[in-house]
């Protein structure tokens, strides 16, 4: 017979969502065994300051860290870090790490999150090409910045747009490259990538959009970078942010549904009945939009990671909160909740040309999403009307004269 403390939940991915996951599942009363299992050497951390105040030295890594240094002692959760997973058996309920260790496990939690896309260009291999994705990462291109004469980020993404503001508030030379007409454009679409268009020009940076990077030169190191047009840029920093793979090659390996990240029901629970799944590669059904969506942000590896470890380990909360991001890059702040498809209309509320305002993504006025930008205490509002699914007048949703926290109702 099997007793509590036979249990043991193994959590692979020692990043912020599974940090959480052993967080929840500790919360919810779980007595047995927690083991968490990192293939970095360090603790758990979070990768925002990754692209803003940790890039820039404004903090150090340290203040990026989930939980405390004493946190994981205190409740009793074997930490491995620059440990691999290498192997899972859903049938023997067993995990082969490296060194062929095996831990027996009762249910698992996936958090392994994804990994940057690389070029697949000549010279991509040269010194001065950076992809950001860990803290070492960070550090190594923070100095390289510093020492830089001219930086070439390459995509316009959220990495490559923060990365370009962090590296024009560090004094560099900034080009910003991208196919799209606008950072941010498959996120945000027109009329708010124009907004960071505006942005990032007004604050010096070259943009050399609806261009594509074909080739990279320099002897050791680079030095400039080809587009296809023909045209040079001058770079001895490359920046490399054209988006992330979620890394399923594990729960691919055992059998597990996969699609776009490991698909998982509204509970967080994967094909396989004892193994859950969250962070950047949980393609999660979404029981407002009734879709799976895998989301790359923050607040869904935070809030996933504690649903996850709850549900593990005998919970049956449902994962329902609206996905929602938010971006600093210089004087601009931003949130965004919800999810919009391209061809929702939109309409906004403020003044674009100041940024100051907040943006409402409708379809037939249902708003899908909404973003707010230099307003703030308003995000509360913000996910009330998106979770509402209730037709709102445009015109009402334009007028500042209609309170925010009417709209819903």
């Amino acid at each position: 017979m099997t007793t509590a403390t036979d249990r043991t939940l193994l959590i692979v991915g020692a990043g912020l969502a599974g940090a959480k996951a052993a967080e929840g599942a500790r919360a919810a009363g779980f007595d047995g065994r927690v083991v968490l299992v990192g293939d970095e050497h360090e603790l758990p951390y979070e990768r925002p300051p990754l692209s803003k105040a940790v890039l820039r030295g404004e903090e150090p890594p340290e203040t990026a860290r989930v939980h405390d240094d004493g946190f994981y002692r205190t409740n009793a959760i074997d930490l491995l870090t620059g440990r691999t997973v290498e192997a899972l058996d859903l049938d023997a309920r067993r995990a082969r790490l490296d060194g062929d260790e095996n831990v027996p496990f009762t249910a698992a939690i996936l958090a392994t999150g994804a990994e940057p896309r690389r070029l697949d260009i000549p010279g991509a291999d040269l010194g001065g090409v950076h992809y950001l994705r860990e803290v070492a990462d960070a550090v190594r291109l923070r100095d390289a910045i510093l020492g830089a004469g001219r930086v070439a980020v390459i995509g316009a993404g959220w990495i490559g747009s923060e990365v370009a503001a962090s590296a024009r508030q560090m004094g560099a030379e900034v080009v910003l490259i991208d196919p799209g007409p606008a950072p941010l454009h498959r996120a945000l679409g027109d009329e708010m990538g124009e907004v960071f268009r505006r942005l990032h020009a007004d604050n010096g940076v070259k943009l050399r959009l609806r261009s594509q990077v074909t080739a990279m030169r320099g002897k050791d190191s680079v030095d400039h970078v080809v587009l296809r047009d023909g045209g040079i840029e001058p770079a001895d920093v490359v920046v490399v942010g054209i988006g992330v793979t979620p890394r399923v090659g594990l729960a691919a390996a055992a059998g597990v549904k996969v699609d776009d990240g490991v698909v998982v029901d509204e509970h967080l629970r994967s094909s396989a009945r004892a193994l859950y799944a969250a962070g950047d590669m949980a393609s999660a059904r979404h029981p407002v939009y009734g879709v799976h969506l895998r989301v790359e942000h923050w607040a869904n590896a935070l809030n996933q990671g504690l649903t996850a470890g709850v549900n593990a380990v005998g919970g049956g909360e449902t994962y329902a909160r609206l996905p929602y991001f938010f971006s600093d890059q210089y004087d601009l702040g931003m949130e965004y909740v919800g999810h919009h498809d391209p061809g929702d209309a939109i309409v906004v509320r403020g003044d674009v040309a100041d940024r100051e305002f907040v943006a409402f993504w409708h379809r037939d006025g249902i708003v899908t999403a909404a973003m707010n930008v230099n307003v703030w205490d308003v995000v509360e509002d913000l996910k009330a009307i998106v979770a509402a699914r209730r037709a709102v007048d445009p015109a009402r949703l334009a007028d500042p004269a209609a309170a925010l926290g009417e709209l819903a109702s």
